[in-house]
């Protein structure tokens, strides 16, 4: 039984579909995080989670080290008590004096103000999850809420969220609103339902108590497994926040995507689509794996969509009738050969069919273009044809000709 009315919705849901080929990405705020800023225009971040328990130091050191030497650039441990916050201040000192100061981000949850003010003083960034922070028990024999109970509530939650606010805005460090569809307030739950509503104006009352403090050094996430739910949700917080006037950047993420394919699929499926309306300013892969096997995951999403470059693009047919060479096993050559010279893009086409137009938009090209030879292009120019055993180490030297070429 809903008690409040639902905020009136006068348009559809938020979307800035590009018609240019280029995504227009909604303009927000930026936001520090140590040496790292999301939002403002910046380039996408990458992050992840480590799963060891956060007072085993030194496996914690070591989890951290290996996200981010592969490429994840902010890195988030779970923080459920004072002495994993403690725990913390050790893995930062430790890994800058055996590394190098990588951001971290404290994951604060259930009934979290002591932990979250203890750990604000050793982090670069607070995620606390609404739902959680000020724990409300559910009545089961609850018939209605009254706008005094839920003002009264939300009172508390004020008075528990101010001092980690404050304490975050002396240091000058960041907190993420980390909305999650499976736990949200009972308030919420009660009044909204278990929709993307729900999950929007849980983080507009956290947003607002922000903002009466002044303090605007905010992310936000409204994560869930389902990716509609995910999808109609960040979409309705940034129409919401238009209308509002605030411009707090995004972290998107699929939470519990599961494993293997599917998992990558479906944190693809969410992040992918939202990306490409222009909605999003960091961005997790939540894998049921190794912290590691997200990293890849994230970069191929953003390489994808034309939002970030960290590897070589590679463009090739999928094969038919006409293809004059065993392109699998051609691709798995060039690939295996150039997949270190970040920033291009190699297209291996199997005839003359589709090759020079499909591949127009490619540094260089690998086309078949009759039995036994392949022509080798430099965008739409073709510069020689060799013969088929020989086409990728010629296409290595004509990549050295043009002083393109690095040693892996």
């Amino acid at each position: 039984m809903q008690t409040l009315p639902n905020p009136a919705t006068s348009k559809p849901a938020y979307s800035q579909m590009s018609t240019d080929g280029n995504i227009q990405r909604r303009k927000t705020r930026p936001v520090k995080v140590a040496n790292i800023t999301i939002g403002g225009g910046y380039p996408v971040v990458v992050q992840s989670m480590i799963n060891e328990d956060t007072l085993d130091i030194d496996g914690s050191v070591a989890a951290i080290r290996r996200l981010h030497e592969i490429g994840c650039e902010i890195v988030r441990v779970t923080v459920p008590s004072i002495a994993h916050a403690q725990a913390v201040a050790e893995i930062k000192q430790k890994l800058i004096q055996t590394y190098q100061d990588v951001p971290l981000v404290a994951d604060v949850h259930h009934n979290g103000m002591k932990i979250a003010l203890e750990v604000a003083k050793h982090v670069d960034k607070v995620r606390i999850n609404p739902g959680l922070y000020v724990f409300e028990k559910p009545k089961p024999t609850r018939t209605e809420y009254t706008q005094a109970e839920f003002d009264e509530i939300g009172e508390k939650i004020r008075e528990t969220l101010k001092p980690l606010v404050l304490s975050l805005k002396e240091q000058g460090k960041a907190m993420r609103i980390g909305v999650n569809h499976g736990s949200l307030a009972e308030r919420m739950l009660f009044t909204y339902g278990d929709t993307p509503e729900g999950m929007v104006q849980s983080a507009l009352e956290f947003l607002r108590i922000c903002e009466s403090l002044e303090y605007k050094n905010l992310v936000i996430s409204l994560k869930a497994s389902r990716v509609p739910v995910m999808v109609a949700a960040y979409r309705l917080m940034a129409q919401r926040m238009d209308e509002l006037g605030m411009d707090y950047p995004l972290h998107l993420g699929v939470t519990e995507a599961g494993d293997g394919e599917y998992g990558r699929i479906k944190s693809t499926a969410g992040i992918g689509t939202l990306l490409a309306e222009g909605i999003g300013d960091t961005i997790r892969v939540s894998l049921t794996e190794a912290p590691e096997k997200e990293i890849p995951v994230c970069y191929s999403i953003l390489q994808a969509l034309g939002l970030r470059k960290t590897m070589v693009e590679y463009v090739a047919c999928p094969s038919c009738g006409r293809t004059l060479f065993n392109l699998e096993e051609v691709l798995h050559k060039v690939r295996e050969a150039t997949k270190h010279l970040t920033g291009l893009d190699i297209a291996v086409m199997g005839c003359i069919v589709n090759g020079p137009g499909e591949m127009a938009d490619a540094d260089y090209g690998y086309v078949g273009k009759q039995p036994g030879f392949i022509s080798l292009y430099r965008g739409r120019e073709e510069i020689k044809k060799v013969p088929e055993d020989k086409g990728v180490e010629e296409l290595i030297n004509l990549i050295k000709a043009d002083g393109r070429w690095v040693d892996p």
